[in-house]
């Protein structure tokens, strides 16, 4: 920033990129298509993951907002011939006025109203930053106060907006995000080493572009806020918001406090900015969001890069958050595809890209899934979680569908086993009786077994891409899964010179358990086999001698 005017989301430059060639320049957002064919842009360069996954959610908001796809086509021809630098800035022009984050004027992702409160360190916009409490006790080991005093206003932005969009409980009367506190966000991730425009587009749903009329329903912070609390009132679609505000949820009333620079730099970025933002105010009780998370695909509102669940038909769609140990094939049904039950849907974004754009775009390259987002645990940040996976998509639309039963078919019955290696586990460790268990060697157990089987599920599903023997690769997958589970009982119960011929024999009857299902035998393997869809084998009657 070469001066202290105003500072414009969309007419200014503030995105740090990189170039396929190694090359590092900020951007305004219109230029994501700048030098496309020679020399395209192909990553953010933010210090922080959580910025760069927020960025990806921020452009393709805007795209959706000023100039979505109207019709499949339009997504076509967008994607083979990108529109200019110049068309870009003609349709974000537009919304430009919702998008200053300082000055006189309505201030991006910040209440109308100037807010009366005590000032807010300027590192609490970053959502693992320790709050209050954890202050107060002494407590913050892990990720230690005062190591961002200041940011840059592209920082701060970017800090605010994700804190905005994933906002997690926060104490009382401070609302969570519109998709719930830390929600999960999933996105396509065409081509190996693709383009950013390619990125933001796969993933831009279709629609309409915002009308002028609208945009008080768009954008909170343009009009005073619908507050909650006692005698608030709830933000729903149709009511008092429009369905775009998806994109721009404002579940936390803050003023960002700006100061002109003193040979200062950004904490975070090292970037010098001639002002930066020191601290910021807030009020409780902000917008209260309900019903935007419901059934995807037409049928209600969602957020189109997250997946969901209800906890039984016909109950409440909730949005699907992270947990401890990541990402994996475990989630593939709910993440990916339908799960069985129908219970869990994976994010609209993932299955348009699955159902209509991959096949008509005939990608070389198989396209990616990435999935984010902070695992939290109430108001405290665990981790941020950031995983991705490969995405099958067969040109065959009857192929397809049986890749996605093939995967959920294996994915439960690794689901079944290692259930059942945990109990097998438990049992020789610790008995029947109810005793003090080692919850986390269990737990530590189970994401072993899923993490050596997780290359070998997608092999699987790489040969079924192309007309296969499904039934000779489920009997494959279910040998990899005996084998791992068998490998991980022997690894964790182990005969030492003190064990005693009672544990001895609980661990060997444990494990013959195990071994017994794992070779499709018994009730357990047979309930195992029958959800692979495999032939189960029966024992031959042996004619009894007198």
């Amino acid at each position: 920033m070469t001066d202290d005017k105003p500072f414009n989301l969309l007419l200014d430059p503030w995105l740090p990129v990189s170039r396929r060639s190694g090359e590092v320049s900020i951007i305004r957002p219109a230029q994501i298509v700048e030098d496309i064919k020679d020399n395209p842009i192909v990553g953010f360069m933010w210090p922080r993951a959580d910025f760069r996954v927020a960025s990806f959610e921020f452009l393709i908001g805007l795209l959706a907002t000023a100039c979505p796809p109207e019709t499949h086509r339009a997504w076509v021809q967008n994607w083979l011939k990108p529109p200019s630098v110049e068309q870009l800035d003609e349709a974000f022009a537009k919304i430009a006025d919702a998008f200053w984050l300082d000055g006189p004027q309505a201030r991006f992702l910040q209440d109308y109203d100037t807010l009366q409160s005590d000032p807010e360190y300027a590192e609490r916009l970053l959502i693992d930053a320790p709050g209050e409490s954890t202050v107060k006790r002494n407590a913050d080991l892990f990720v230690h106060r005062g190591q961002v005093e200041r940011m840059a206003r592209s920082t701060a932005a970017i800090a605010l907006f994700t804190l905005q969009s994933w906002a997690p409980s926060g104490g009382a009367g401070n609302m969570t995000g519109l998709r719930g506190g830390g929600p999960l966000t999933t996105l396509v991730l065409p081509e190996e080493r693709g383009s950013l425009w390619r990125i933001v587009w796969a993933n831009v749903p279709n629609g309409s572009a915002i009308k002028n009329a609208d945009k008080t329903k768009v954008f909170p912070w343009l009009a005073s806020t619908v507050a909650s609390g006692k005698d608030g009132t709830d933000v729903r679609i149709s009511e008092n918001a429009h369905p775009l505000q998806c994109w721009w949820g404002m579940p936390r009333r803050i003023r960002l406090m700006f100061e002109k620079n003193n040979d200062q730099i950004c904490n975070l970025t090292g970037q010098s900015d001639t002002v930066l933002v020191t601290g910021w105010q807030q009020r409780p009780y902000g917008p209260k969001y309900a019903g935007w998370i419901g059934m995807p695909y037409g049928a209600g509102t969602v957020h189109p890069l997250t997946p969901r669940y209800q906890q039984k038909a016909g109950a409440e769609w909730l949005a699907i958050h992270p947990q401890p140990g990541g990402i994996g094939y475990r989630h593939w049904a709910g993440i990916v595809v339908e799960s069985a039950d129908g219970n869990k849907l994976p994010a609209s974004c993932i299955a348009t890209w699955r159902n209509e754009r991959a096949r008509d775009v005939r990608l070389s390259q198989a396209p990616r899934l990435l999935a984010a987002g902070y695992d939290m645990d109430n108001m405290k940040a665990r981790g941020f979680i950031e995983s991705e996976m490969p995405l099958f998509d067969a040109q065959d639309i009857e192929r397809q569908k049986n890749i996605d039963i093939l995967a959920r078919d294996c994915v439960g019955a690794a689901t079944q086993i290692a259930d059942l290696l945990r109990s097998c586990v438990r049992e020789a460790l610790f008995g029947k009786a109810t005793v003090s268990v080692d919850v986390t060697l269990l737990a530590n157990l189970r994401e072993r077994f899923w993490e050596q089987t997780e290359s070998d599920f997608f092999t699987i599903l790489h040969e079924a891409v192309t007309p296969s023997d499904d039934v000779a690769l489920k009997t494959k997958w279910f040998r990899i899964l005996a084998h791992a589970a068998l490998r991980e009982f022997d690894l964790t119960v182990t005969l030492e010179p003190e064990t005693t011929m009672q544990d001895a024999k609980r661990f060997s009857a444990a494990r013959k358990r195990l071994s017994i299902a794992v070779a499709g035998k018994g009730a357990e393997g047979k309930k195992i086999m029958n959800g692979l869809g495999l032939p189960v084998s029966t024992a031959k009657k042996t004619e009894k001698i007198v």
